[in-house]
């Protein structure tokens, strides 16, 4: 096989062209991990010096570091007390003049209300870019009618992550999906370092022989089926052929993996309900929304990614660190998702974020926990989960 095909060969075609297909998008741009998308999302709506880029700040770094990359402002607006996502009326009224895009998060794969999001930032001539790392092959509904995430008209542009354990996997890797030609086009350039090999496209200096002297133009005359040319600044965000196959293979068996994350997310669900210390997650949605009443999803239209409770520790008496403890001499491991971005060092000092920016996300912060959940957790293992759970008090 040609060394180049490793990198951009048949399988990474053929693996765009699946997962556009299973989203009910245009385009699919995969690129080496969800962050590149992230970053050249950014880059092809031109976002940039003198913009501001909102996203939730109940996400991993990534949503926000991509604006700060392109040397946009990351700002933050709180979420709702129920998904943990955005909260549409508080994103409406604590708007910006100079935000030029929205990210929505999909946590744990419950979708954001994407209608009422895109209604606010279009009437503001801003972007959307969904951020659905959390929620491969899951989607909501709008008037009866099932949408796929990243397959729907609500977002600009819609990211999604392959990491090890996300519900799919390419070992890492990201896809880009978009409706939009021009933007599909400069994605796959930036990704390459700006470099495209396409006869059609080639601007040479050969080209412009008044801006440059005799002997470049002649140097560059010869358009062998060695030439190339770099026509922006980009970077290596490839992904392989061997990790796209994998990619392909996962896809083939997303329904499957999709249908026992559900499974264990239900009896977690049916196990914990009497659980007055407990909060469980909304799994489903119905007129979440007062200005979008026709938005609703249910567990069957999930891609869960997470299964996340919450505890108010201090009424109990105890600390999160300790619950933890306790769970872990169990043989039972649990995880803290997300401390609120703008409280991490690099924020603070760059923007002046301070506590009680978002209150919702710094007490959502300060008693989420997530349980075990992947495809392979075998009903014995999740009985020792909810067992251990039960008995910590």
């Amino acid at each position: 096989m040609h060394a180049s095909l490793l990198t951009g060969g048949l399988q990474v075609d053929a693996f765009e062209r699946d997962f556009a297909a299973m989203v009910g998008a245009k385009h699919a741009v995969a690129v080496c991990n969800a962050t590149a998308a992230l970053h050249l999302a950014m880059r092809v709506l031109g976002v940039g010096a003198g913009d501001r880029v909102v996203t939730s700040p109940n996400t991993f770094l990534a949503s926000a570091n991509a604006a700060a990359f392109v040397g946009a402002v990351p700002d933050f607006s709180d979420i709702d007390d129920r998904f943990h996502n955005l909260d549409p009326a508080l994103l409406e009224k604590t708007w910006q003049a100079d935000t030029k895009a929205v990210v929505a998060v999909d946590y744990a794969g419950q979708p954001c209300n994407m209608p009422e999001i895109a209604r606010i930032a279009r009437a503001r001539g801003a972007y959307v870019v969904e951020d659905a790392c959390h929620g491969v092959g899951g989607g909501f509904r709008v008037g009866g009618k099932n949408w796929k995430l990243g397959g729907h008209s609500w977002a600009d542009i819609t990211t999604f992550s392959f990491h090890p354990v996300k519900t799919m996997t390419t070992g890492e890797g990201g896809m880009l999906v978009t409706d939009n030609d021009e933007w599909a086009v400069k994605a796959r350039l930036l990704r390459s370092h700006g470099v495209t090999r396409d006869p059609a496209d080639f601007i040479g200096l050969s080209d412009s022989p008044s801006s440059i002297s005799d002997l470049h133009s002649s140097v560059l005359a010869e358009r062998g089926p060695w030439y190339y040319e770099m026509q922006d600044l980009g970077y290596n965000y490839r992904i392989t052929d061997i990790q796209c196959a994998l990619g392909r293979s996962q896809l083939g068996r997303l329904p499957q993996f999709l249908a026992s994350r559900r499974e264990v997310a239900a009896r977690y669900s049916e196990a914990l309900a009497d659980l007055d210390w407990v909060v469980l997650p909304a799994l489903s949605a119905n007129q979440a929304c007062a200005t979008s009443p026709e938005f609703s999803f249910t567990l069957t239209d999930l891609s869960l990614h997470l299964y996340t409770i919450l505890i108010d520790f201090a009424a109990l008496g105890t600390t999160r660190t300790k619950f933890m403890q306790f769970m872990a001499e169990r043989g039972v491991g649990t995880q803290v998702l997300y401390i609120p971005v703008y409280l991490q060092p690099w924020y603070r000092r760059t923007y002046g974020y301070q506590e009680g920016k978002c209150p919702v996300a710094e007490r959502f912060y300060s008693r989420a926990i997530s349980l075990p959940m992947f495809a392979g957790l075998s009903d014995d293992d999740q009985h020792r989960v909810i067992s251990a759970l039960r008995s910590f008090i």
